[in-house]
């Protein structure tokens, strides 16, 4: 009896802090490609107009062609990897990815930037949807402590890449932005790497008749895609409309918006997995989905409210609510990956996060367009509305939840198969 108690906390901490091999291997892959990706996303824009000599309105026209092109290869992708095995198609994705990249400092034109650009957004399509259903395999007996235990160091890899550009970019040299982007050209060869370290998990055969687009036919998770794709406005409330609301129309000082970054990088990589790891089946991402619409409903008047207070009011106004905003986000995260894994069948995993990539990234092309226009053109009522928005969005969590798992057992079953 006296070792008992100290055995069992000893196990329960071993549970929470070790992860399988195959976990850390695509904790580890994922967490090198962010790097990468944050590298190279901070270099892009200053390398085709500053190095190559690209007018910005053509770098952002190539860069649109390719995105929306890219979109529509997230399904397809997904649905190869559910046939072939997600690790197959992840690896070839990167390699793509590898080589178009490296192909970018070779680029002198718009025309070869377009080409190059849409090969590599319609590899990450595909790929994106693989590295879903590849998470779903990998997940293990605790998959919601896996997932926030991934997207932390996601979300990490993505501030180092950040930073590491930051100095690169002090040099102001081709030379430097070549280096980024060669290493994010290097960070999708070793993620590709890497995964060969991970078992070939055998194909999940579909049920017998099952039709080829069952994702399509799913209106629980075609709603909820539409749903998460329109929360995922709160993304684009960080990094484009609260600094141009800081800076117009407050008298907050201007490194608050250099702040806010830091404060909303450093939360969600702290909180993701204290949050996300309880957030286990569909009916707890409903509820978690419902939290972070009350969570913005507080920030963005928060926000709001910062320009009609003194300089130093301002500043501590807008952390705070950064602050709210993003325990919201980390809610909002933890939801998805509990709706958008716990509402696919495991055999058609990735033709489900191709759906559910696609929806994301529509909403993220509409979100400039819509905040800038609405929410800047109405002022304080624009920002009134945007959280009555999520709010709503976020109350639609939980009916949404018990719709999708009243329906789920009518999909099927999936046996594995060879593949």
């Amino acid at each position: 009896m006296i070792k008992s108690a100290p055995t069992k906390r000893m196990g329960r901490i071993r549970r929470m802090a070790g992860s399988s091999r195959p976990e850390r291997v695509l904790i580890a892959a994922s967490f090198t490609n962010r790097v990468g990706n944050g590298l190279f996303n901070a270099a892009s824009a200053l390398y085709f107009t500053q190095v190559v000599g690209l007018p910005a309105a053509r770098v952002g026209a190539a860069l649109t062609i390719a995105g929306v092109i890219g979109l529509c290869a997230g399904i397809p992708g997904g649905h190869l990897a559910d046939r072939r095995g997600a690790r197959t198609i992840m690896m070839s994705a990167l390699a793509v990815q590898a080589m178009s990249m490296a192909a970018l400092v070779l680029v002198e034109s718009w025309a070869a930037l377009t080409v190059i650009a849409t090969v590599d957004q319609i590899a990450a399509a595909a790929g994106g949807a693989a590295w879903g259903a590849l998470v779903v395999r990998v997940g293990g007996d605790r998959p919601a402590l896996f997932r926030a235990k991934l997207r932390t160091f996601v979300n990490l890899g993505v501030i180092l890449g950040t930073v590491g550009a930051g100095l690169a970019l002090a040099a102001d040299s081709r030379g430097a932005y070549v280096a980024l982007i060669l290493g994010n050209a290097a960070s999708f060869a070793l993620c590709a790497a890497l995964l060969l370290f991970l078992p070939r998990y055998p194909v999940l055969a579909a049920p017998p008749q099952q039709r080829r687009r069952l994702a399509f036919a799913d209106r629980p998770f075609l709603t909820f895609t539409v749903l998460y794709g329109a929360m995922g406005l709160q993304y684009p409330v960080v990094s484009l409309l609260l600094p141009i609301w800081i800076s117009e129309h407050t008298e907050a000082p201007r490194w608050t918006v250099a702040a806010l970054f830091a404060v909303n990088a450093a939360f969600c990589v702290l909180m993701q997995t204290r949050i996300g790891s309880r957030i286990e089946t569909p009916h707890d991402g409903g509820r978690a989905f419902r939290t972070a619409g009350l969570f913005f409903l507080v920030s963005c008047p928060m926000m709001a409210l910062a320009a009609f207070t003194p300089v130093w009011v301002a500043a501590g106004l807008v952390l705070a609510a950064i602050f709210v905003h993003s325990l919201g986000e980390v809610w909002e995260s933890s939801a998805a990956f509990a709706l958008g894994f716990g509402l696919a069948p495991d055999h058609a995993q990735g033709q489900y996060q191709g759906l559910f990539g696609l929806g994301f990234s529509a909403g993220q092309a509409l979100a400039p367009a819509i905040l800038t226009t609405v929410v800047l053109g109405l002022g304080t009522t624009g920002w009134l509305l945007l959280a009555l928005f999520f709010a709503a969005l976020g109350a639609a969590g939980p009916p949404l939840a018990r719709w999708g798992v009243r329906t789920r057992p009518q999909q099927g079953a999936a046996v594995e198969v060879a593949g």
